[in-house]
């Protein structure tokens, strides 16, 4: 792991292998350790990986004002990283909140991005008009907005609405130990604080600009949070080449329970 300097912050980077940069962004609650099972896998292939744990995670900076972690600061990190390391165009893989970044990378930086691959979370434009069934599959999304009773209510007898969130999926006891880090929880609610709410809806937001780089979406049919429908959707926001791939039996963390099918796809694409 590196420390490099991002939008006004420090990251920590892993930055491992020679050739191809490929650019791994992880979500909430994790961090650059999330892709444990693809970093080895790309490097043997002849990519140079570049893993940042996201600002709010990990062992980077986690500033305490809710404005810092909006999306566009994240874009700006990724492009001072990318300087730094002497990167001009790579590859994106972004998942949860990373997917996200990822979009919008690719949305107003398109130089920067050669192909992308986007995991559970499609194309911001998608969301503007959610279904029932997403907005109740969203329901933490409103818990974490308050501020304090949040924190309380997830921490509560040993973390035991946390647990139930979780569903016991992804890396529970590491994220338990890296959230009961002083300010590490808040930061990673800050994610949702700054970029949804009930507010935003009723706010008309120019749309996000479709996506010209080759694009891969893969969705998780085990996902607890995130229904389809925007993912198949994302295409009608991609105009370069476009595929999908649904994997099931995979939660809402595929990467982590379909390692081989996901590294499959990953070489095919990014290839």
């Amino acid at each position: 792991m590196r420390r490099i300097a991002g939008d006004g912050l420090t990251l920590a980077v892993l930055d491992e292998g020679e050739g191809t940069p490929v650019l791994l962004l992880h979500g909430f609650p994790d961090s650059s350790y999330l892709w444990r099972n693809q970093v080895p896998v790309l490097v043997e292939a002849g990519m140079r990986v570049i893993a940042p744990d996201l600002r709010g995670f990990g062992e980077s900076d986690k500033p305490t004002a809710v404005e810092e972690y909006a999306i566009s600061r994240s874009v700006a990190d990724l492009v001072a990283v990318l300087d730094a390391l002497d990167v001009e165009g790579t590859h994106v893989v972004g998942h949860d909140w990373g997917a996200a970044v990822a979009w919008a990378f690719a949305a107003f930086v398109p130089l920067r991005v050669d192909k992308l691959v986007a995991m559970s979370v499609g194309h911001p434009n998608t969301f503007r008009e959610r279904s029932i069934e997403q907005r109740e599959k969203s329901w933490y999304q409103l818990l974490f907005l308050f501020t304090g009773v949040a924190e309380e209510l997830l921490t509560r007898d040993d973390w035991k609405l946390f647990r139930q969130f979780s569903r016991g999926d992804g890396d529970l006891e590491r994220h338990l130990e890296d959230l009961s880090r002083p300010g590490a929880l808040t930061a990673g609610l800050n994610w949702y604080r700054a970029n949804v709410g009930p507010q935003r809806e009723l706010e008309l937001r120019p749309p996000v600009p479709s996506v010209a780089a080759p694009t891969l979406g893969l969705w998780s049919s085990g996902d607890n949070y995130l229904t389809e429908d925007p993912m198949l959707r994302s295409g009608e926001h991609v105009t370069g080449p476009w595929r999908y791939e649904r994997i099931e039996g995979a939660s809402h963390w595929l990467q982590l329970d379909a390692p081989e099918k996901v590294n499959d796809l990953l070489l095919e694409f990014l290839r």
